[in-house]
Order: structure tokens, then C-alpha cells, then sequence
């Protein structure tokens, strides 16, 4: 097979397009939103979740923006008091970088369903 030389950008494209069609998706978080319910504290240094069910702690990153919104209107007199929250997330693995790197996993918040100071009866006690 004879290729000329004009003819190969337009075979370059034509493998790129090919090549970006049949390439899955690197990340499919967003896909794994859930419901998840536990005790959420936050302060200056830490923005941790604990859930109830399973005892698993993560940091949180608040993509939402309305749950450290919702916590400081308490106005609570110390940081770090917990409240409950139930939300929208998904998991992700935490940054090496930064201090989310103490907990193996960070909770990202995609919607804000419940926030209370009262702490329900059960596993979260």
C-alpha cells in the first residue's frame, strides 16, 4: 500500500478519532453518587465524616457548598461539634498532598439532604 505524504495528516485524524470513540471514560465517580448518613465535624484544620453504618471515616469536600454553609449557622461556640447530616455523595480516593492524605478516602458532597444538631438514636450514638 502506497501512502503519500499529503495524505497523512488526514490519516492522523482519522486515528485520533477512531482511537477517542473507542476509549472509555477515565473517571466514572459521578456514576457512583449514593445516600450516606453519619456525624459530619468541621473546624480550620479538619472536614471529617463518620459514617454511622459502617465506621468508616473520610474527609469531606464540600462540592455542593451548602453543607459548611449549613453547619456554621448554628454558630457553634467550638469548631469540630458534630451534627448529623444526611447527603448526596460519592467516594473518591484522598489526595496524598494535602491532609485529606490522614484518611483513606474523601466524601464528596453533591447534595445536602438532612443537617441536624440531633443525633438519632442508633449506630451514630
Amino acid at each position: 500500500m502506497n501512502i503519500s505524504i499529503k495524505s497523512l495528516p488526514l490519516l492522523l485524524i482519522l486515528s485520533v478519532f477512531v482511537l477517542a470513540c473507542n476509549t472509555k471514560p477515565v473517571s466514572v465517580e459521578k456514576n457512583n453518587i449514593r445516600v450516606i448518613k453519619g456525624l459530619y465535624s468541621y473546624g480550620p484544620e479538619i472536614k471529617s465524616f463518620t459514617d454511622c453504618e459502617e465506621g468508616n471515616e473520610y474527609w469531606v469536600t464540600d462540592s455542593a457548598k451548602t453543607l459548611e454553609l449549613a453547619y456554621n449557622n448554628f454558630n457553634f461556640e467550638k469548631p469540630y461539634e458534630p451534627v448529623y447530616i444526611e447527603v448526596e455523595c460519592h467516594i473518591i480516593k484522598s489526595d496524598s498532598l494535602i491532609i485529606a492524605a490522614d484518611f483513606d478516602s474523601t466524601m464528596v458532597v453533591t447534595k445536602l439532604l438532612k443537617i441536624s444538631k440531633e443525633i438519632p438514636d442508633g449506630p451514630c450514638n
